[in-house]
């Protein structure tokens, strides 16, 4: 094993495939964050998270001997190994999670010899003992030779507050110092399956901490790693970035994509700025347009970025992109089509990297710091009123209903996201292209490239037709004599109830059919041929 440096008040949970570990991981932290299924085998990466109640870091690792259970690819076994490996030696204390319905099993005792060998203070965890009935299997584990086993049921609750009890007996007591109040910068790596978000990942934070695989859909659950990067100036910026799962077809998921694509949207939904990883060797595709769609709705911060490059360059070098006089000539017009075909991303700025030779990774904390500071700009009042102006002179809204869109006033609300409220006279006349057009030419004006701007329309409240007070069990006829009686006393005439004809009158009014009176003259037949003189 390869020498780690323990990390104070850390605890690792180790076990063979589907004893509970996830399950258990979301217990102690509190919230949901690792992937819970009984397929065996769906933790792959390292998960970490800080547990609140005795303040000591929480890793969850993925099962031991997946390869040899026929569960996982040998590539993805190899890479889980590799960071359980990683986890137990970072670890202060490892928790050895068995299964309390299956018994002491042989792979149990493979992984304590594991641990013996690591030199780790180790308590034996048996898990998914819902029932007293099964306290009974409580003896078989006592073979591993960790001391006394501790029974519990994560699912449940039974037994968790005793386990937590015993960590705070072995890891002391925790620190009283005031918790660091500056948050980190939330990044996130969102994709397809198979763009290279886990190699990026893995490239910015410097280690080999997201397994990556030539396999789609590798990573699962959500990826959390901190960063820290000193821009040119001296000054340092902490982020926290996080790689999600690739996003799939809606008609190509399972029960796992699903699940995975709930984290992935609820971490989205959390994040400050969102690289929106693309192949440079696929160029845009549906899914991507899909979920950059997402991405703005959300309030993000975008960042574009194309890997792959190292591709295109190997292409030139090759001969294979003749009609191209050069590299830079075909990054020109691969712009060009990327922010034609991504016309509704708020201007983001666009980075051609490889995550296989670094080529200009390390613009990418740059352009996020970039982003990030742009989206908590606050615009002073009479400049943003000035701007909206100035473009509705530029280019005037179409006319909806008769009507055209007005603007009377407008201000910021809030910053990350910008959000800016429109007073106009009508909340309804506001087409999307022209909302759209507003937001670019905001973005040009304040120069808030990445950062989605969202604008609120409080329109005129609508007048209530004016009606009347009728009382009661008052008749029709009654209301058409009140009605006769108000246009009397308008007209200053003398009031005359309506007689009833029986439906047999002559006008159109009055029920029946009118009498016919024949021709007027002047009007059709032989009176048109006559001349003025006959006709007097």
């Amino acid at each position: 094993m390869k020498t780690t440096t323990e990390i104070p008040r850390s605890v690792a949970l180790v076990g063979r495939p589907n004893v509970g570990k996830s399950r258990l991981f979301n217990r102690l932290v509190g919230r949901r964050i690792s992937i819970v299924h009984d397929q065996p085998g769906v933790t792959r990466d390292l998960l970490t998270a800080e547990v609140d109640d005795g303040r000591f870091l929480l890793m969850d690792t993925g099962g031991i001997g997946l390869f040899e259970a026929r569960l996982t690819p040998k590539v993805i076994a190899d890479a889980v190994e590799e960071q359980v490996d990683f986890a137990i030696n970072a670890a202060s204390l490892v928790l050895l999670i068995a299964d309390a319905s299956e018994g002491c099993v042989p792979l149990d005792l493979e992984v304590a010899a594991r641990l013996r060998a690591a030199g780790k203070r180790v308590l034996v965890v048996a898990n998914k003992a819902d029932t007293e009935e099964r306290d009974a299997a409580r003896d078989e584990f006592y073979a591993v030779g960790f001391g006394d086993p501790i029974l519990i049921s994560a699912e449940h609750g039974r037994g968790c507050d005793f386990l937590m009890r015993r960590i705070a007996e072995i890891i002391g007591p925790p620190d009283t110092t005031p918790k660091d109040t500056f948050r980190p910068i939330r990044l996130a790596l969102a994709g397809r399956p198979n763009v290279g978000k886990s190699s990026l990942g893995n490239r910015l934070i410097g280690r080999s901490k997201l397994i990556v695989t030539d396999i789609a859909g590798t990573t699962r659950d959500p990826v959390r790693a901190p960063l820290e990067w000193t821009d040119p100036q001296g000054v340092l910026h902490r982020f926290d970035l996080v790689d999600t799962a690739g996003r799939r077809a809606a008609n190509k998921r399972d029960t796992l994509d699903f699940f995975s694509h709930v984290r992935a949207g609820e971490i989205l939904a959390q994040t400050d700025v969102v690289f929106l990883v693309i192949d440079a060797t696929e160029g845009v595709t549906r899914i991507d347009l899909q979920l950059g769609g997402e991405l703005v709705k959300s309030g993000a911060g975008i960042v574009v970025v194309v890997n792959k490059w190292d591709l295109a360059i190997k292409a030139f070098q090759d001969g294979g992109l003749q009609k191209f006089k050069d590299e830079s000539l075909f990054r020109k017009k691969f712009t060009a089509s990327l922010r034609k075909a991504l016309f509704f991303l708020p201007e983001p700025p666009l980075l051609f990297v490889s995550a296989l030779t670094g080529l200009r990774t390390d613009d990418m904390l740059a352009a996020a710091a970039g982003v990030y500071m742009r989206a908590g700009t606050e615009i002073p009042t009479g400049k943003i009123n000035r701007a909206i102006q100035e473009l509705m002179v530029k280019r005037a809204p179409r006319p909806v209903s008769g009507k055209r869109f007005k603007c009377y006033y407008v201000t910021q609300v809030s910053h990350r996201p910008i959000r800016f409220r429109l007073f106009c006279n009508s909340d309804e006349r506001l087409e999307a292209g022209y909302e759209r057009f507003l937001a670019k030419g905001v973005h040009e004006k304040f120069d808030l490239a990445g950062v989605p701007v969202f604008l609120d329309l409080v329109g005129k409240p609508k007048q209530e037709k004016r009606g009347f007070f009728v009382p009661q069990g008052t008749l029709p006829s009654e209301l058409a004599e009140n009605a006769a009686a108000k246009n009397a006393r308008n007209k200053g005439g003398k009031f005359k109830a309506p007689k009833s004809t029986g439906g047999r009158g002559k006008g159109k009014n009055r029920g029946g059919k009118a009498a016919y009176r024949g021709p007027r003259a002047g009007v059709g037949g032989p009176t048109r041929l006559r001349s003025r003189k006959s006709r007097r």
